[in-house]
């Protein structure tokens, strides 16, 4: 089932609509959309998330610097809530190797993630990304307020970090599981943005392995330009491990309890 949503100007956008619970229900399609940033949406990519998605929530995990640079495209009678969800820590680390696909195609970005990726220390920065987010309690709250600004959103929602693959990938997985989606769904919606990024994935892995990269010179290139579903798996084990499970996480440390789940469960799925 090809849920891709195709924008002008809006990239790695997919409805989550249509993707099958643990129970057999299915999450309806036309309210709920994950993307990266509306910097460059054209007017038609307005018009599509105003008539077909009615839209009126939009939730940017971008942190202040990040949405500044590239601010979203403001549409009228359409709410913007900033939940930044990258830790402070990280955000030095990351803040000028992660971008859009302008930056992607830049030949110094380019240049820069090739001879990057055999280096153990931006290997380690990587693999640490999911760890980080999960674990930070300013994290936790603001993944559990776009939770809860789901629920109680007028119309459609919208959320998004810069390229809608990370953060926007965890809040995704976070809503699935709070939808009742099991694992292997979650993973497999995750794992769509290496199909929207393949072919830059692609061009920077033959790089990587004429400088004679490894596989973990590789997954770094994924996890920079798409997304690395090991390391994602790893976050996965890292809940279960120290929270029990994803439900648990939930609500326990995004606060997002079991009355306000059937709430969702019972908006969002037919």
């Amino acid at each position: 089932m090809n849920r891709t949503i195709q924008f002008q100007a809006i990239e790695n956008a997919r409805d989550i609509g249509g993707l099958q619970t643990a129970h057999g229900h299915k999450i309806r399609s036309g309210m709920l959309v994950r993307s990266g940033n509306l910097s460059r949406a054209t007017d038609s990519d307005v018009a599509v998330l105003q008539d077909r998605y009615k839209l009126t929530d939009v939730f940017d995990f971008r942190f202040d610097k990040e949405a500044e640079a590239d601010p979203d495209r403001r549409i009228p009678g359409v709410r913007y809530t900033s939940l930044s969800t990258l830790p402070r820590e990280m955000i030095e680390g990351f803040s000028s190797g992660r971008g859009d696909s302008g930056q992607q195609n830049s030949s110094d970005f380019v240049a820069s993630l090739v001879r990057y990726a055999s280096v153990p220390q931006a290997q380690a920065l990587a693999k640490r990304l999911y760890p980080s987010i999960i674990s930070s309690p300013e994290s936790q709250k603001h993944y559990g307020d776009f939770l809860r600004g789901v629920l109680y959103a007028a119309g459609g929602s919208l959320w998004h970090c810069s390229q809608g693959k990370d953060r926007a990938g965890l809040a995704t997985a976070f809503l699935l599981t709070a939808l009742g989606a099991d694992r292997e769904t979650i993973i497999a919606d995750f794992n769509e943005s290496n199909a929207y990024y393949g072919k830059y994935i692609a061009q920077l892995s033959e790089q990587v392995l004429q400088r004679g990269g490894d596989e973990d010179a590789l997954d770094f290139i994924r996890a920079m330009v798409g997304v690395s579903v090991k390391n994602f798996c790893a976050g996965l084990d890292l809940i279960d491990s120290m929270y029990g499970s994803l439900p648990a996480y939930v609500e326990n440390q995004l606060g997002f309890i079991a009355p306000e789940c059937a709430r969702l469960r019972e908006r969002y799925l037919e």
